[in-house]
């Protein structure tokens, strides 16, 4: 009886030990695979409901990927279709992307004045990262960041779908179709 309950014991902690490799391994992937993005791209956002201030048919919105603190953090930046180069007229809206244990976390620095966190969801294949609210700092008075989807079409096409919610708890969602540049 002790032997088998022993054996038992055994098994149970190898499979608990499994469980969190595997759950490290997968957040690991997604965001290597998150940090193979970096680099310059652009492309057209389309938003629902119809935002007339982003939505821009002609004008190309500009995202900046960039891995920092020695591959510990990525960070994304975007730039708006139609805004200033000139930093000091415009500050771009910044998410840093991060490992926290066994989970994949980003931080939004949102032009909101709030800091939503997100954590993530990884798709069995791969293809997609998903970000799920999880907590914020800072006011909502102007709404906030809520969800986020990351799709890795190839290594040249990416799309993302974010989520605001604006006061009231009416969501609308920005689509970024995107292409590297550099």
């Amino acid at each position: 009886m002790k032997k088998s309950f022993r054996a038992m014991l055994s098994v149970a902690f190898l499979m608990a030990l499994s469980t969190v490799v595997l759950a490290q391994s997968g957040a690991q992937k997604s965001f290597d695979n998150l940090k193979a993005l970096a680099g310059i791209w652009e492309g057209r956002v389309t938003t629902d409901p119809s935002m007339p201030g982003m939505d821009k048919p002609n004008a190309l919105t500009r995202v900046t990927m960039r891995v920092t603190s020695r591959g510990n953090a990525l960070v994304h930046e975007m730039k708006e279709a139609g805004t200033p180069d000139d930093p000091t007229k415009y500050d771009d809206p910044v998410t840093i992307f991060y490992l926290d244990s066994d989970r994949l976390l980003l931080t939004h620095y949102c032009d909101a004045g709030n800091r939503p966190r997100m954590t993530a969801r990884i798709s069995p294949g791969g293809k997609t990262v998903e970000f799920d609210f999880l907590d914020l700092s800072g006011g909502t008075q102007f709404g906030h960041m809520d969800h986020a989807v990351f799709t890795f079409i190839d290594a040249n096409h990416h799309t993302e779908d974010w989520t605001y919610m604006m006061p009231g708890d009416k969501p609308v969602r920005a689509h970024f179709e995107l292409q590297r540049t550099k």
